[in-house]
């Protein structure tokens, strides 16, 4: 039995490590120039990964984190789809789209809030600029089910779709109506019966834990109907509270809200209750079948780690189109304007749409692979390490390690000469785990941190 109340200490304001550095290191100094500068250095033998932000959403869900836009103006999207096409041929410019493909992700608000004949304009549009998919490439959609038909499938399918990831969060009712997401479980089946009957054979669902008025017992019936679908993946993420940023979330009562200890007792029934029911934990918040592909990588030691969760899709470049989008090469990020105004006002004078960036030192990369390292595969070679970045790990990484004696005193982890390894009560905690070997989270006080609560 675990006495998770002695882990409520851990509960602090704590990155997701998405990228590394996160992103409020992200600097406006990074301008399109640079940016141009780096697609011109690229290695054009590596391969492409296209990610598209479609924002519009009808309605607010008030735990969402994402960049949105709340709209019921067709107009609207017919505009965005136009800059969509000036920002792809921008870039055709100054990077060689004729590289091969190997991941194209659609992500929101709500891609499917938009026309199935909308989305096949960009699906053409998109395979216009970027000829040359893998054949093996990955083409994926995040759906919600309340805005999703067989057309809506159909033109997917024809563009080469062969993922989806469906929203589903809770389905308990009270849960639901305080969320601002209500959503039969009948509607969800009957969506993702759509998918099978397309031939869709990796599918996705996304639950979240920690929401108001949730239990344990409440959330594991949740669980035990999503079961019955039988999907390839679910995705189980944590609920980020981040009011300062997101005003929808300013309507929750916080006194709703599980206690950390809570939140790490539904995380571990649900840990044990997908172990048990056939399928394998895959870093922090990911399930999945034995036989996904997401285990190949794992062994290959392939298993990658970027804003769209976990993928088998790394050493490629992440091309971020859209409002809002996050790119990212072997050693920068650069994000796209977040304010739609001055998206499309960049694009109307003929530059890239760059709000900020940042380019990495060797530090940078080199805490990076660490980090995420342990984020996919909850282990670190520290031998591969010193081999790839010419170090000697246990002295480059002294000060760091030293913060770590706790989780080892705790029976979290364990150090040897040549690995760092995470047990698995230590993988509730991995995002505590990885903060250590972040050098830029050591110049912010505690106090000033502004992520959410890793618990």
């Amino acid at each position: 039995m675990i006495d998770f109340k002695k882990f409520e200490k851990y509960s602090k304001a704590g990155p997701r490590y998405t990228s590394y550095p996160t992103a409020p290191e992200f600097k406006e100094e990074f301008s399109e120039k640079d940016l141009i500068d780096l697609y011109k250095k690229q290695n054009n033998s590596r391969k492409l990964s296209l990610y598209i932000h479609l924002p519009f959403c009808r309605s607010a869900c008030y735990f969402c984190g994402c960049n949105v836009i709340f709209t019921s103006k067709e107009d609207k999207k017919v505009r965005y789809i136009q800059y969509l096409k000036k920002e792809l041929n921008l870039l055709k410019r100054y990077l060689d789209t004729s590289r091969i493909v190997s991941q194209l992700h659609f992500g929101g608000g709500t891609p499917t809030f938009f026309s199935p004949s909308q989305l096949d304009e960009i699906l053409i549009t998109i395979k216009e600029i970027f000829p040359n998919f893998a054949k093996d490439a990955e083409i994926s959609c995040e759906v919600d089910p309340r805005y999703f038909t067989k057309e809506h499938m159909d033109v997917l399918k024809k563009g080469g779709c062969n993922r989806l990831s469906f929203g589903v969060q809770d389905l308990d009712c009270q849960v639901q109506k305080t969320i601002h997401r209500v959503q039969s479980f009948d509607l969800t089946k009957n969506v993702i019966s759509i998918a099978r009957n397309a031939g869709i054979k990796s599918i996705n669902t996304d639950l979240i834990y920690g929401l108001p008025y949730q239990t344990k017992q409440t959330f594991h019936k949740t669980l035990e109907q999503m079961l019955t679908l039988d999907t390839n993946r679910f995705a189980v993420f944590n609920y980020a509270h981040v009011p300062w940023l997101m005003k929808t979330m300013r309507k929750f009562d916080e006194t709703t809200f599980p206690k950390p200890s809570e939140k790490l007792e539904m995380l571990k029934d649900t840990i044990d209750f997908f172990t048990s029911n056939g399928y394998k934990m895959v870093g922090m918040d990911h399930f999945a079948k034995p036989e996904d592909e997401l285990f190949k990588a794992i062994k290959k030691g392939e298993l990658h780690r970027n804003f769209q969760g976990y993928t088998t899709k790394g050493g490629a470049d992440l091309i971020g189109i859209g409002v809002s989008s996050i790119g990212n090469g072997s050693n920068y990020y650069t994000q796209n304007f977040k304010d739609l105004k001055l998206y499309e006002q960049a694009l109307d004078n003929g530059k890239l749409p760059v709000f900020k960036g940042y380019k990495l030192s060797l530090d940078d990369q080199l805490r990076q692979f660490v980090i995420m390292e342990l984020m996919s595969n909850f282990s670190l070679n520290i031998k591969r390490v010193e081999e790839k970045f010419n170090i000697n790990f246990k002295q480059y990484f002294k000060n760091d390690l030293k913060q770590l004696d706790e989780f080892v005193n705790a029976n979290l982890i364990s150090i040897s000469n040549d690995n760092i390894n995470v047990k698995q009560t230590g993988t509730m905690l991995i995002r505590n785990i990885c903060m250590p070997f972040d050098a830029y989270l050591k110049k912010i006080s505690e106090e000033k941190r502004r992520f959410s609560k890793t618990i």
